[in-house]
């Protein structure tokens, strides 16, 4: 067995392992927890992606017209947002690193909320149209006229 086939299957043996005490434990998490085994699990099964998306993240995040400090805030809102809990807790730490305070990150969190229940009376405009065309069917059904389209 080749070294990276033996480590590959310690990485899944182990957590196997952690996986089956926490359920008999009845602690199994909601989530697996982020390990350097996973991730090497995830590049030894698409090397080629794995490699395009570590570039792609890195040249995202890097210094721009936007701070990093600036950038990893804005990713702490959206992982808020796409309840990603793995993209809470690295951005949230990528944000500190970058001297981001306690405070504007969870101004940070407030913001994506704002846009998220935005985003749901935003679109209650959608419910008023069918509300309104179907009212209008009814008026004039009850009145004998034929619906328009």
């Amino acid at each position: 067995m080749s070294s990276d086939a033996h480590s590959s299957s310690t990485a899944a043996a182990t957590g196997a392992q952690r996986a089956a005490t926490a359920r008999e434990s009845g602690q199994e998490p909601l989530y697996p927890q982020a390990t350097r085994e996973l991730a090497e699990e995830r590049a030894r099964l698409a090397p080629g992606q794995a490699a395009a998306f570590r570039a792609f993240s890195q040249s995202v995040f890097a210094q721009g017209a936007l701070s990093s400090k600036t950038k990893q805030l804005i990713a702490v809102a959206v992982a808020h947002v796409t309840q990603c809990p793995y993209c809470i807790r690295s951005h949230t730490a990528g944000a500190m690193r970058h001297g981001a305070t306690a405070e504007e990150i969870m101004e940070a969190i407030w913001v994506a909320a704002e846009m998220r229940a935005g985003g749901a009376y935003a679109h209650s405009a959608l419910a008023l149209d069918v509300i309104a065309h179907e009212h209008s069917s009814h008026v004039e059904r009850s009145a004998g006229v034929a619906p328009s389209e």
